[in-house]
């Protein structure tokens, strides 16, 4: 492992791609103390408050009717003003569905000091949207990415490993559903289905594991018969410890390559549907809807140029820590350094 991350240093693209992804994803995750129409902290009549974190309403603040705040509104901040309180905003004082009423501006706004890179038709800023989608999307295509990993192991593993008419059926289904029209199958179950996050995502799991089978069976098929491998079954090793302990690792090697590849793919395929109507839920915040509401709004360069940037840096990004990964795993790279 030592010697693998040191041939990743020696790409330096590479390493910064991926410094560069772990701040994007960090901060993706922490989004909501950062873009969030809610203040980090307020104070009134000598109380702290975090509405960030706790509800806090009109009674609370020692009203009559338990109804929400809109903390961004003049009469509000008026009347926090004159009781001696105050509030610690994000830095960005809007959420993804936070529809800015105090704009003097038709929606969609241009970029300005307000809104860094403009609202959508809606009145909702873009940079938030941005975040809370970017979120979304890295956490739903690394959780897709990982359980179709798994299975694609097991399946893969499985054929290789006892090979013979367990393969051969193997393969005769997996030629069966590589061929089926992934996207079509996508969009019929989820015209008939209520679109949500986990069912999505189980949908994308059934159709997106079988690139990695692929490479699995071939290493397996290939390593079953080593010397290693044989003096372990004569010596009365299961078939489960041969193929975790003395096959898997060197299948790991291949597989390890694709996971930047298939997350990009993930989540290309998120951003797709949710830009032909069959993804996340209409409220859900997304990069897809994002690319609809500039396709809709041609005359809202500043929509497209947000989204289709976005996608393309963080793809860029992924798939130049798979071409340093795919280098730094490969046995010549290592046999000749």
């Amino acid at each position: 492992m030592e010697n693998t991350w040191h041939q990743f240093k020696k790409h330096r693209r590479s390493l910064f791609s991926l410094y560069l992804f772990m701040a994007v994803f960090i901060i993706s995750l922490i989004c909501p103390l950062i873009a969030n129409d809610k203040p980090l902290l307020m104070q009134v009549n000598g109380h702290y408050y975090f509405p960030i974190w706790e509800e806090v309403n009109h009674q609370t603040l020692g009203g009559e009717v338990p109804i929400g705040i809109n903390y961004l509104t003049p009469s509000f901040q008026k009347d926090l003003s004159e009781r001696g309180g105050y509030m610690i905003h994000p830095l960005l004082k809007f959420s993804y569905d936070t529809i800015d009423f105090n704009s003097q501006v038709p929606f969609p706004a241009p970029p300005s000091t307000t809104h860094i890179l403009g609202t959508d038709a809606a009145g909702h800023d873009v940079l938030a949207i941005l975040l809370y989608g970017m979120r979304i999307s890295l956490i739903f295509g690394i959780l897709l990415t990982i359980a179709s990993t798994l299975i694609g192991i097991m399946v893969g593993g499985t054929c290789g490993y006892f090979g013979g008419k367990i393969d051969l059926v193997g393969q005769r289904f997996l030629e069966i559903w590589s061929s089926l029209p992934t996207l079509y199958i996508l969009i019929i179950i989820s015209s008939f289905t209520k679109t949500g996050f986990w069912n999505l995502l189980l949908i994308m799991i059934l159709v997106s594991w079988m690139s990695i089978v692929g490479v699995v069976r071939a290493e397996f098929l290939r390593v079953r018969h080593s010397d290693f491998a044989i003096a372990s079954q004569i010596m009365g090793a299961s078939h489960w410890y041969i193929a975790t302990r003395h096959i898997l690792p060197n299948a790991l090697t291949a597989t390890l390559t694709m996971l930047p590849f298939l997350l990009c793919g993930a989540i290309v395929a998120l951003s797709s549907l949710d830009f032909l109507g069959f993804g996340l839920p209409a409220q859900s915040p997304s990069i897809g809807k994002l690319m609809l509401s500039a396709k809709q709004n041609l005359q809202a360069p500043w929509l497209a140029f947000a989204a289709f940037g976005t996608l393309t840096i963080v793809l860029s990004l992924l798939i130049l820590i798979g071409e340093g990964l795919r280098d730094a795993l490969d046995p010549r790279q290592k046999k000749y350094s």
